[in-house]
């Protein structure tokens, strides 16, 4: 099939539709069930370089240190580093600051969140749904009816989220749970997606530059779990006309997806990158072959676009 020249022409490629999904839990629009199977770690390539490999002694070091790196799994360390009373016209409650960082490596991209004692109880809740074996010895901190904004409760409860944090993301089908990474991601992501429908597209690109390496380290053993805020980034920095921060934010979410051509956002992401190549002069004519090679694979038919996609991501 014959690549047509740009956009316009008549063998262009518009949006493409919203493609099915290999499982269930890639379906999910709002938070997905973590679909990727395996280990935590990076695998790489573990057939490693064919005996007939040409490369150096020194070449298949370097190859070897890397690939052994790739295989340590991301650790997390949690931290409630302060606490701060808010009072509003009907509520008065804590307000305890989390900061995640990982470790064996000077971190610049460290996450600071904050998240009251409700929201630490609602997680509680919802694991305990699914997980009451697993987390059978994790002490959760009591309510108090009284005495909870003296300096001696909060102080202790500090110390104890941070014990249960931590106690959490040692049992691994918990870390890797949709509440556990909802509990620690899902309130800035919802603030930002709303920030993309109305259109504040530089509010939201602020909130999703600090969440996406928090939510990359949460999903380091399923990358694809971030394409939709990474494609949400790609909107955003298309429509406040940046192309190229867009194209290159756009090829991380295409590495994420590799070869998964039936997740819903491969064809409109596709789509999109090779509007993007066009417009910065870039090679488009192989993204687009990409694509059309993809629709002779599994056809699709026309539908959404990927904005038209991303603006339903985190409506509740």
């Amino acid at each position: 099939m014959a690549s047509p020249e740009h956009p316009g022409s008549p063998g262009w490629m518009g949006p493409i539709a919203q493609c099915a999904t290999g499982t269930k839990q890639e379906a999910a629009a709002t938070g997905p069930d973590l679909p990727c199977p395996g280990p935590d770690e990076h695998l790489g390539n573990p057939g490693g370089p064919s005996p007939n490999s040409s490369m150096t002694t020194g070449e298949l070091q370097e190859y070897w240190r890397k690939e052994k790196r790739g295989w340590r799994r991301v650790k997390l360390l949690f931290e409630v580093a302060s606490a701060r009373i808010e009072e509003r016209k009907v509520s008065k409650f804590v307000m305890y600051q989390i900061v995640v960082i990982q470790t064996g490596s000077f971190d610049s991209n460290k996450a600071v969140l904050e998240r009251r004692y409700s929201d630490f109880e609602t997680l509680q809740k919802n694991l305990l749904k699914t997980f009451r074996e697993e987390i059978e010895d994790v002490v959760f901190p009591k309510k108090h009816l009284m005495g909870n904004f003296t300096e001696e409760m909060i102080s202790e409860r500090k110390l104890a989220f941070k014990e249960y944090l931590s106690l959490l993301y040692a049992i691994r089908c918990v870390r890797r749970s949709r509440e556990f990474i909802d509990f620690l991601t899902r309130p800035e992501l919802r603030e930002a997606f709303g920030c993309l429908r109305g259109g504040q597209y530089t509010r939201a690109l602020d909130i999703l530059v600090r969440v996406v390496p928090l939510q990359e380290k949460l999903t380091a053993h399923c990358p694809v779990m971030v394409v939709p805020t990474l494609c949400a980034m790609l909107v955003c920095h298309r429509d406040l006309e940046r192309p190229a921060e867009a194209f290159a934010v756009g090829e991380r979410a295409l590495q994420c997806l590799q070869a998964r051509e039936g997740h819903r956002y491969y064809a409109p992401l596709l789509d999109a990158m090779i509007r993007l190549a066009y417009t910065l002069g870039r090679d488009f004519i192989s993204l687009q072959k990409r694509l059309q090679e993809s629709q002779l694979r599994k056809p699709t038919p026309w539908g959404l676009t990927l904005k038209e996609l991303t603006v339903r991501e985190y409506l509740y």
